[in-house]
């Protein structure tokens, strides 16, 4: 119904550049991810732990300057958004998702509660999967399984695996069904 009422141009061009974005924030994280993963095989320094006496503005985070800083902050943003939205989206959390004007005050504090812990959990979500090295004015980086080759191995590799499983199966499904809908049309 959104889609009807949606102008061409809305259509036309903003739906396929925002899903050509996503598309392109996905593959860029998976990239970043894949890299770590490299990194992790081929040097011990690249285990999440904290960073000792590494002032701000002193040393930079990323190896590609102001872009890469740049680069982080988007992907962090994005990892966000993608994380709240797939809590959302999950069975087990769908009853969660407020109402307008009809919200009760038992499903507003678990709002609350649920995005709290996922903001919590963002800092060390990145640094674990290698997309920054900055401590985010709090010391994720000093815990005990962070500097637990195997766990934060399995945890690259996951993300990236399932990552890129999710984002093939998407787009299969949606380049099949556009084949099936235009022969449909024509036979």
């Amino acid at each position: 119904e959104l889609r009807h009422r949606a102008s061409p141009w809305q259509r036309n061009l903003g739906y396929p550049l925002a899903m050509l974005g996503l598309l392109a924030l996905t593959g860029i994280s998976v990239l970043v991810v894949c890299f770590h993963v490299l990194e992790l095989l081929l040097d011990d320094a690249a285990m999440p732990r904290g960073i000792q006496d590494a002032s701000l503005g002193q040393v930079s985070f990323s190896i590609f300057g102001s872009f890469g800083a740049a680069l982080q902050v988007i992907l962090i943003f994005y990892l966000m958004v993608s994380s709240v939205v797939g809590f959302y989206s999950s069975p087990l959390f769908t009853r969660l998702l407020p109402e307008r004007q009809d919200t009760p005050l038992t499903k507003i504090i678990g709002n609350c509660v649920s995005l709290l812990v996922l903001s919590s959990a963002l800092p060390v979500f990145s640094r674990t999967l290698g997309i920054t090295r900055f401590d985010l004015l709090g010391d994720f980086g000093r815990f005990n399984w962070l500097g637990n080759f195997y766990i934060v191995f399995l945890y690259n590799m996951s993300f990236a695996g399932l990552t890129t499983l999710c984002l093939v199966k998407k787009v299969s499904w949606a380049v099949q069904a556009e084949l099936i809908r235009a022969f449909g049309e024509e036979g």
